[in-house]
Parts: structure tokens; sequence; C-alpha cells
């Protein structure tokens, strides 16, 4: 089409030659009308800078509809096999039928030798094969796209939108390819008029480190290109309900009311601006209020340690430290991080002596040391189970929550022994040490035991640890160690590796004699009381009760039950009570058994979600659990494992935003992956489900910051959240909080309404994300994107935060 190109020039006379380039230029711009005019009407969207990146090689996708494909004996592109039509299928299993289904197939040529040249054509028809001119990739791919302009839209027809993003993660590589978007017009259902394109945008890498933790693995390949498209089946939640489950909200009697929605002036500019907070890159909005902290009336409950939440949610974006550069990736991170990622050292200098952290040149390293167990969290680790075996790690005790978690190693190293351990300790003098875990890629919270109870249900830990968590347990009628009774499992055990257990001082003893007496009185068992010859410290194992016996046979009501109005799961800004909740009885009723062992009570459906009770999707709760299951174990294998470009090997902290039943982190049990399941205070609780397969999470409300450092997660996943919440918050706000707490390449997968894909889409490309792949179909859509280093140069003019 290009003919300008292959015309000679023989030496004529320059106005013989100016003729002549005069034609060509004429016929070759007729030729680009009529191709105009030909093609299909759907213009796909550009990057803004797709003109100026004109030395990139173009990467050409192909869509192809499975009904019409199917119907096409002739075409080439269509599947022979059953198999490969279903493996970019995203089956629902036994979800609502009103859930979208449809197929799309993305096929890749191998990329050329040459590394700044990289070219994907699809499956095209013999005959388009054999007149490409492959030599030459500016002109020939201008006119196979002619081609498919004119020809495909006459064979091929497709029941949705499906857009891709091509991007390299990989931080420090400079493979830049370039992506024209490819459009098939519908020519069969002109009723409907469904728009159908697909695209590759145009991409560019983000700088990041060029050096590489030592023993850190290197992706084999430099490019996420996406193998495989088809992202079919979109949960369609108009659906849900709340089925047998009550909201946290409701549960939650003292819950603050709740924010109002703001911002919704600003969704129409997106202008973003750096946080004004001398928090500066540790910004948490809720732990960093000055105003709230400047106003309390005490402090003596740690109260300055809790949330305090700004009145607005800020709409800021929060800065990079100097010299950030791509996270180490797991497992080498367990062992030490980038210095710059966490400039801190304050903790190296108090606690080196304890093995907690070290600064090694460009690292911090981490021996895998504590407090209670300098010579490592493994040996620790195994002292346990050898004074208790029946703690069974793995297998009976599979979800922990560690108290004071210091740097978290123990919990990091507990993965080894296929056991999971929410971690928490809070923001304050111990600099930074919720931080070092989450780069380390270890779970954890910042937190505190102070004036409200922890945002868990009742009765969903295995075991509750304390390695000299500095936490006064004893005092004021023990209304902390009753939070812990609280969300302990009946028959559940209490790890307690602290001085008193086994130092004689005098302080020491008094504490001890205090918690005996306590522990005593609320039935606590003492089954193991040891002491440890390698750390030098000694371990006092506690057991809660089973049964209602002990309770009932005790001389005085101290401390007292619980009343039966207190509800046990109420857990969002619930004030704590100095009181104890009985134990179930019933043999149906939650807590009553121990679950299953690991792994197997992972896929089960809890033996107290009964067929009576209508679950979040409308069936019976057993079924609907499995259905869910089986739903999410689909999307994963066929799309999110191989159908976004994701490199799963640079993914290790991941956060489900709405997690229903936990079935998406359930579905990722085989990746060297850990999930935080978000369950919203106004959403059915089902958080106790999710616990009760061996997973964890909390209770959330996201018209709030999460209690997070920033750069904290690798993945986002949220399923039909913004649009439930949209109007609630406003979405900026929600998109700011994002992308706090999403790592610089992170991925954020987002499932919803077609409208609030289209919404977040402009939002996030304002924020210079690279959006990789966007889905829509039947108003429902899918959009996957990345963060970039990209940070605004405006600072706004209010200050939130203190350091």
């Amino acid at each position: 089409m290009a003919l300008g190109k292959y015309s000679r020039v023989d030496g004529r006379k320059s106005s013989s030659y100016c003729s002549t380039v005069t034609i060509v230029v004429f016929v070759a711009l007729c030729f680009v009308g009529v191709w105009m005019m030909t093609s299909s009407s759907v213009v796909p969207e550009q990057n803004s800078d797709l003109s100026s990146q004109g030395k990139k090689n173009d990467v050409s996708t192909q869509v192809i509809g499975s009904k019409e494909s199917n119907n096409n004996p002739d075409d080439e592109s269509n599947p022979t096999d059953e198999g490969k039509t279903k493996q970019f299928e995203d089956n629902p299993g036994d979800l609502p039928e009103d859930a979208t289904k449809g197929d799309v197939l993305v096929s890749q040529e191998e990329n050329h030798s040459n590394p700044q040249e990289t070219e994907s054509t699809s499956e095209v028809k013999q005959e388009e094969k054999s007149t490409e001119q492959k030599e030459d990739t500016g002109d020939s791919k201008s006119e196979t796209q002619s081609k498919r302009g004119t020809d495909n839209s006459d064979d091929k027809k497709e029941d949705g939108q499906y857009k891709v993003d091509d991007k390299d993660s990989e931080a420090g590589e400079k493979n830049e390819n370039k992506s024209v978007g490819e459009e098939i017009e519908e020519g069969a259902d002109e009723k409907k008029s469904v728009e159908n394109s697909a695209e590759l945008n145009d991409k560019k890498d983000q700088e990041g480190s060029d050096e590489k933790a030592d023993g850190q693995k290197k992706d084999q390949s430099s490019s996420e290109v996406f193998t495989s498209g088809a992202q079919s089946d979109l949960l369609n939640e108009t659906t849900t309900q709340n089925g047998a489950f009550v909201t946290q909200a409701s549960e939650s009697k003292n819950e603050k009311e709740m924010q109002k929605s703001t911002g919704s002036d600003k969704e129409s500019s997106y202008t973003w601006k750096l946080c004004n907070s001398t928090a500066g890159p540790d910004y948490i909005p809720c732990l960093d209020n000055l105003e709230a902290i400047r106003n309390l009336r005490s402090t003596k409950h740690y109260e300055h340690r809790e949330r305090h939440c700004p009145d607005n949610p800020p709409t800021c974006l929060v800065q990079l430290p100097e010299g950030y550069q791509r996270s180490v990736e797991w497992p080498t991170s367990r062992e030490k991080i980038w210095y710059h990622n966490v400039p801190h050292t304050k903790l190296a200098e108090v606690k080196g002596h304890q093995n907690w952290v070290k600064v090694s040149g460009e690292y911090l390293t981490f021996p895998g040391g504590g407090t209670q167990f300098k010579h490592g969290a493994l040996h620790y680790i195994d002292f346990i189970q050898q004074s208790v075996p029946e703690i069974a790690w793995g297998k009976q005790t599979r979800v922990i929550l560690d108290v004071g978690c210091g740097v978290a190693s123990f919990g990091g190293y507990l993965f080894e022994r296929d056991v999971i351990a929410m971690s928490f300790a809070p923001k304050d003098e111990h600099e930074a040490q919720v931080q070092f875990a989450l780069e380390r890629g270890i779970p954890a919270i910042s937190a505190v035991m102070g004036t409200k109870r922890l945002p868990f249900p009742s009765r969903v830990f295995d075991v509750v640890h304390c390695a000299r968590c500095r936490v006064p347990w004893h005092i004021e009628g023990g209304k902390l160690l009753l939070e812990l009774n609280r969300v302990l499992r009946p028959g559940g055990l209490f790890v307690w590796s602290a001085t008193p257990v086994y130092q004689k001082l005098p302080e020491d003893v008094e504490i001890w004699e205090a918690m005996k007496k306590l522990t005593n009185a609320m039935c606590w068992e003492l089954i193991s009381k040891t002491k440890d010859r390698v750390n030098g410290v000694g371990v006092a194992v506690y057991r809660k009760p089973t049964s209602n016996e002990c309770y009932e046979q005790r001389s005085k009501d101290a401390p007292p039950l619980c009343q039966g109005s207190d509800d046990p799961n109420a857990a969002w800004n619930v004030p704590l009570q100095a009181c104890m909740h009985k134990a179930p009885v019933d043999t149906s009723e939650r807590g009553s058994q121990w679950p299953e062992s690991w792994p197997a009570r992972l896929s089960k459906s809890p033996y107290w979600l009964l067929s009576s009770e209508v679950g979040v999707y409308g069936k019976p709760a057993p079924e609907d659990f499995t259905a869910d299951y089986e739903h999410w174990k689909h999307v994963v294998k066929n799309s999110y494992l191989t159908g976004m470009g994701i490199n799963w090997s640079t993914v290790r902290n991941v956060m489900d935003m709405r997690a229903i039943y936990g079935g998406f982190a359930a579905a990722l049990r085989d990746l060297n992956v850990w999930v935080m399941n978000i369950v919203s205070i106004d959403a059915p609780d089902t958080l106790p489900i999710i616990y009760e397969r061996g997973l964890f999470g909390i209770y959330h409300d996201w018209c709030e910051s999460f209690s997070t450092y920033p750069r904290s997660y690798d993945l986002l996943h949220a399923d039909h959240l913004f649009s439930k919440i949209k109007t609630k918050c406003g979405l900026p706000a929600i998109v700011a909080e994002v992308d706090r707490i999403l790592r610089p390449e992170g991925k954020l997968i987002v499932r919803d309404k077609a409208e609030t894909i289209t919404e977040l889409k402009s939002m996030l490309k304002s924020m210079h994300y690279e959006v990789r792949m966007t889905y829509t179909k039947d108003k429902e859509g899918l959009l996957c994107c990345q963060k970039t280093m990209w940070r605004p140069k405006d600072v706004e003019t209010l200050t939130y935060a203190i350091a």
C-alpha cells in the first residue's frame, strides 16, 4: 500500500520526479481512505504517545470468536481440539446462569532473535499468510491489517470486547514493544450492535534497579506476553445477597458512621498530588492522623497507636523512598531486602544482637532471630513442637495469631511447616518492624491491643503466640487476655514465651503469679512449661476449654461471662470488655468441633454451614461454597495464570479486596504466595468461613485506609468491589488507597461493571498505570493494569500525618 517506498529513482529531471511523487502520494492517500471506510467502525484506544514510538515494532493480536470459529471449518484459527478451546474458558462451575460466558483466543508467534524487535502475529487464513511481506514490518503490516479489516469482519465475530496491553515487568530492562489494536467488525448481528476489538497498547518499561539480590532468580522471559486471553464468565454480582450471613456493620454496635462520599468533584479532572505528610514514604492515613492524636484525652491504653482515620479520606499519592527499586523476590527476601526500600536502621542498632535485622552494604539482612529465639526461628518452632506434640504444625495447627511479631521471623519460617501467621505489631518506637515483615514477603498488619477488639471474628485461630510481646495481660481484669480468648478456638493453644515464665526477678515472679491466677479463673489449662537450653528461654502453653463445665463450677464469677446479647463476632470498632463468652455446645454450631486437618479443610464445606441456610449467591450455603471454589479454580487456572501475562514468580504478597468465601485465595494455594482476604464490614460476614478452611483475613471499611505500610502488596484483586462502594466513598479516594498499598510494578486485577471498568481505566491512566488488558461483555468487564514508578511533582497543601 505504501507505494512511495518502492518507487524507482532513475535520475530524471526534478520536475518529473516531483510529479511522480505527487501521484504516488495521491494514490497512497486514496488507498488509505478506502481502507478507513471499509475497516471496522470500532476504533481501539491507543496510548497517547503511540505516534512517537515509530522506532518500535508492532505486535498484532487477533481475537477470534469461538462460536464463529467452530462454524467455519476453513478457518485455520479454529481449534481442532476441545482441550485447546477449554484452555481459554472461564467457566463458572455451578454459579448462577446469569454469569456471562464467552471464549477468546489469542495466539502468538515466537519472538525474533533481535531483542529490540518483537512480532506476534495472529492465526489467519492460508492465503493471507502466503502474501504477507515479513521482511518489511512497516508496510506489510499495514496491508495485512487492511485485509483483516475487510476479510475477517465477514466471517468472524465475537460476543465481547477484549483489549490487551503487553508489558515487560522486569525492572531495569529496556525491551520496548509497541502494539497496534486490530478491530473485528460484527456483521452478522447488527441488531445487537456489539462492538468487538482486541488491542495491544503501546507500552514502555519503567526503569528499576540494575542490581538483583544475590541468589534471586531472574525471569527467564523478559517480556510478559499474553499467551491466552479468554476472560469470560464474569461473575454477575447483581444476584449477590446476604443469605444467612449478617453484615459486620450490623454486628458492630458501636461502629463509626460510614464515611461520606467526597472528592466527587475531582473525578472529572483526575489531578494527583503527593501527600504532604511528615510520615513521608511511610504514610498510613488512619495511624498517622496528627489532629486526632493531639485531641486524645489519654494515651494510657495505647489510644495513640489505634486507628484514627481522617474525616475525608485522602486522595493524594504517597512518595517513594529515595533509591527505591524492585523488591527482592521470595524466598531470598526472607533473608535480605534492599536497604533503600525500607531505609531504617534503628532496629538493627537496638536488636542486632538478638538477630532481628542487620545492615550489610546495600541490604538489610535477617538472620531469623528474635528476642526469644536469637539462635533462629526454626529451632524455636521445633522446640515448641517437641514441648507440645499435639500442636502438630501444618496439620492440627494451620492458622495462628502472632502478637507483637517484631519483624515476623516466626511467621516467616512457619511457612516451611505449612502454617500461616497473622502477625501484627504497633507502629511505635520499634521503627518499621511490620514494614520489614511485608518487604520480606511475610504477612503482617500494623495494629495494637488497646481499647478495641481486634478486627477478627471469634473462635478462629488455632494458636495464639506471644514471644515477649510486652503486652500486660494481667492488668485491668485481664481485659487483653480475654480478647485473645475471644479469637481463640475452643481447644486452641496460647503459647507464651516471656521472662515471667522462666526468670526469678521480683517483677517477673509477681507477673507469673498474677497470670497463674487469671488463667485459672479463665479455665485455661497449663499443659506445658519448659525451658529451651539453646535460647535460654522458657515457654508456657495453655489450652482453652471446649465446654462450659469449668465456667459453671467456678466459686467466683470473675472474670464474668458475657451477657447473652453480646455478639462475640462483632469486631469493628467495638470496645473491649472484661468478660468471657460461653463455649458453643450445639454440634452444628461453629467452634464446637475442630476443623479438618490441613489441607483437607481447604476444600471441604464447614460442618456448621447448613443446607437450610442461603448462601451469598442464592444457593444452599454448602452448595454455594463449593460452586464458588470451583469457579475460582477455573478462573485462576485458565485466565489469571496464563491469560494476563503476569509472571507469578515475582508475586508474593496478595490481597483479595472482596473475598466472599476465600475461593480466590484457595485457588492460589499451590503458588508461593499468601493472600490477605478482606471482608467489608457492610458485606455478608463470611470471614469465619475463610478461617475455617485454613486461610486468614480481616474486616475492613474501604472508605478508610488499610492498616498497612505503603508498597505492601504485589497484587490486588477486586471482584465487583468498586461499583459497590464508589457512591459511598468516591473512586478517587479508593484508587489512591489502592495506589498506596500496591508496590511499583504491582498488578491490579478488577472484575466489575463495564461502566466502572471504563471509569477506573481512565483514572489509572491518569496515574500513569499501564493498562495491560481490558475485556467487556454484557455490561461486565475485566481490567488488569500495572503500577509504575511515576509520582506527581506537586505536593498538596494539607498535612494529614506525623512521623
